[in-house]
């Protein structure tokens, strides 16, 4: 059984992941965040934090055709769309993970072997962790990217977390759901 309750809000590395990958055959679209976040982790839903805004920018940009709670977030295969995480096995902010918890070489496998037409990176931690273990770049802007995988487009978005609201534009959003529709 795994602990929810750690230093700083992130658990101890545990063995089972926090959050289910949602990994469908034929999936058109991979989120992949950098980690379940503090409330995520205890109400076992993806991006179930009050002010986070994923659910609802989905609805707004079209990407789903309905506003989806995040304990409904099993039902967004139905959509195409498909879930993971860098970091599986802990939780919390972004500043309180650990590096030797990020896995870019397990999220490469999943895109390499899903192959969706675009996997979006949400918020920049995740992207950088990516990008600087397969393209070895560390800075990259919001959007659509220069780097493929094989012929899957990466675009990387603004966190919707309510911790980065300062950050916050749905511009690259809009961009990723005008691609995939």
């Amino acid at each position: 059984m795994r602990s929810i309750v750690g230093d700083m809000g992130t658990s101890d590395i545990s063995q089972e992941p926090i959050l289910p990958d949602l990994l469908p055959v034929g999936v058109q679209l991979i989120f992949c965040g950098s980690a379940a976040g503090t409330v995520s982790a205890q109400k076992q839903a993806y991006y179930a934090g009050p002010g986070n805004k994923f659910w609802l920018t989905l609805f707004e940009t079209g990407l789903t055709p309905r506003l989806f709670p995040p304990d409904e977030y099993h039902l967004l295969p139905n959509c195409g769309i498909g879930l993971t995480d860098m970091a599986k096995h802990v939780f919390g902010s972004d500043a309180s993970l650990p590096k030797s918890a990020d896995d870019p070489q397990r999220v490469y496998e999943i895109v390499n072997e899903a192959a969706p037409r675009a996997i979006a990176f949400v918020g920049k931690r995740s992207a950088q962790v990516f990008f600087k273990a397969h393209f070895g770049l560390k800075n990259m802007a919001y959007g659509l990217q220069q780097q493929t995988v094989r012929d899957t487009k990466i675009f990387v978005l603004p966190s919707p977390s309510g911790l980065a609201a300062r950050y916050w534009d749905i511009g690259p959003w809009q961009a990723l759901a005008a691609f995939i529709k």
